[in-house]
């Protein structure tokens, strides 16, 4: 499969990973490995990032990137402070933006999002925010200078898919930048359904680290992002209203 390139870096895996929800290090570790993921994010707000036997050496042992993220954070202020304690910490300018609006839905700020993005752009971070299903925030976000833009399928941790395609192919159609479908996955054919719609890549995490068997579906879910690359590729065929012989007839 071609590589992931965000801000002129380039990844091997399409399949981006998050840590959280992993029943511990060994169960995250062979996920990790099963995904082929190169990138995998973590929130700096919940992790210790002085090393030792935590999530950060895992990555670096595997070679899998961080991506810090600022889960957690209600305003622009909390979430450019997190960003920079990040780069600190990490020495990465790579971040995933996240502004969420409330605990109970975790939908993103839309105002707060935009500001913590112009300001961490203007700070030269690489920034990656996730954002609503919505066209026009994603373009506005974009053009802010963001390196990618994460659109959401459905909210965090609901395993509801893509509910509405339709915004997707919208935000695939005018980016300028790759998208990143982050969220709402719950199984490995909504993975193939984002690729097929055009997105990039997909990030993902509950549903691997929830799953009755998170090694299989991280299997699963590599295989998903391969598949709906190439059908994207491929190209699907027309959708008809009547039926469409497959052979001519042989008078034909």
């Amino acid at each position: 499969m071609d590589d992931l390139v965000i801000a002129g870096r380039k990844f091997g895996s399409r399949l981006i990973m998050g840590t959280g929800g992993a029943a511990n290090l060994a169960v995250l570790e062979r996920s990790l490995v099963a995904s082929g993921t190169a990138l995998t994010t973590v929130a700096m707000r919940r992790l210790d990032a002085g090393g030792g036997p935590g999530v950060l050496a895992l990555l670096e042992r595997l070679g899998i990137e961080a991506l810090p993220n600022t889960a957690g954070c209600h305003t622009a202020a909390e979430a450019v402070l997190t960003a920079r304690l990040a780069r600190e910490a990490l020495e990465t300018d790579l971040v995933k933006l996240e502004v969420i609006a409330d605990d109970r839905t975790l939908l993103p700020d839309p105002i707060e999002l935009l500001d913590a993005a112009e300001q961490l752009v203007d700070d030269g971070f690489t920034v990656l925010p996730y954002t609503n299903d919505d066209p026009v925030l994603a373009q506005k976000l974009a053009d802010a200078g963001c390196a990618a833009v994460m659109p959401l399928g459905s909210p965090i941790g609901t395993g509801l898919g893509i509910r509405n395609p339709h915004n997707i192919e919208m935000i695939v159609a005018a980016a300028a930048v790759p998208v990143v479908l982050d969220a709402g996955i719950g199984t490995a054919s909504e993975a193939a359904q984002a690729m097929e719609l055009g997105c990039d890549a997909v990030l993902l995490a509950t549903a691997v680290t929830r799953a009755s068997d998170p090694e299989a579906m991280a299997t699963a879910m590599k295989l998903a992002v391969e598949s709906g690359r190439l059908a994207r590729g491929a190209g699907r065929i027309p959708r008809r209203y009547w039926a469409h012989a497959s052979s001519p007839a042989p008078d034909q």
